[in-house]
C-alpha cells in the first residue's frame, strides 16, 4: 500500500508542477522558449551548440549601463559561440515599465544593443517565466535573481552551469572564464 501511495503522491506532485507552468521534467535549457521583443517565437533550442548568457534587464536601473558591457562581451564572443540574451523584466523597483517597443528603442539608441532581446516577462514569483522557475530549481533559491542584471550561463550542451549576481559586471574575469568553459562544453 505504501508504494502505491508514493506513486500516487509523486504523480500528483508532477501534475501540479506541470499545470502551474513548472518545469519538473525539464532536462536542460533547450526545453524553454521566450518570445522575441518583436513577438516572434524564441526557442532556446535554436542556440544548441552555443553558450548563452541570459540576463534580466531593466532600462531605468543604476545597473543599466551594464548593457554596454553585455554588448562588448557579445561582440567579443559571438564568433566563438556565445549568445547574450536580454530578458526585460519589471520585477525590481518598477525599473522596466515600458512597452517592448520602448525597451527595444531605448536599448538600440542608448547602448547600440545588437544581441537578442526577449519580450518583457516576470523573473520571480508565482508568475515567473518557466525558465526562471527551472533555474531556481536547478541552482537553488539563493541563485535566483535578487535584482536587475542577474546573469545565468548555459553551456553549449544546454546545461545551466553558472549564476552571477547583479554587481558582477559582464566582462569580469569570473564571467569571461566561465564563458570560455561553457563554449568549450561541446554537445
Amino acid at each position: 500500500m505504501k508504494s502505491g501511495m508514493v506513486k500516487f503522491t509523486s504523480a500528483l506532485a508532477l501534475a501540479a508542477a506541470l499545470l502551474s507552468g513548472g518545469s519538473a521534467m525539464a532536462k536542460n535549457a533547450y526545453e524553454f522558449s521566450f518570445e522575441t521583443i518583436e513577438g516572434k517565437p524564441l526557442p532556446l533550442a535554436q542556440y544548441k551548440g552555443k553558450a548563452v548568457l541570459v540576463v534580466n534587464t531593466a532600462s531605468f536601473c543604476g545597473f543599466t549601463p551594464q548593457y554596454e558591457g553585455l554588448e562588448n562581451v557579445y561582440k567579443a564572443y559571438k564568433g566563438k559561440g556565445l549568445v547574450v540574451l536580454g530578458i526585460p523584466a519589471n520585477n525590481f523597483g518598477g525599473q522596466e515599465p515600458g512597452t517592448n517597443e520602448e525597451i527595444k528603442s531605448f536599448c538600440e539608441s542608448k547602448y547600440d544593443v545588437d544581441f537578442p532581446l526577449a519580450s518583457k516577462v516576470s523573473v520571480k514569483g508565482d508568475d515567473a517565466h518557466p525558465f526562471y522557475k527551472w533555474a531556481k530549481e536547478v541552482l537553488g533559491a539563493d541563485q535566483a535573481p535578487k535584482w536587475n542584471f542577474h546573469k545565468y550561463l548555459i553551456d553549449a550542451k544546454g546545461d545551466l552551469v553558472a549564476s552571477f549576481p547583479t554587481k558582477i559586471v559582464p566582462d569580469a574575469p569570473e564571467i569571461t572564464s566561465a564563458i570560455d568553459r561553457a563554449i568549450a562544453a561541446k554537445p
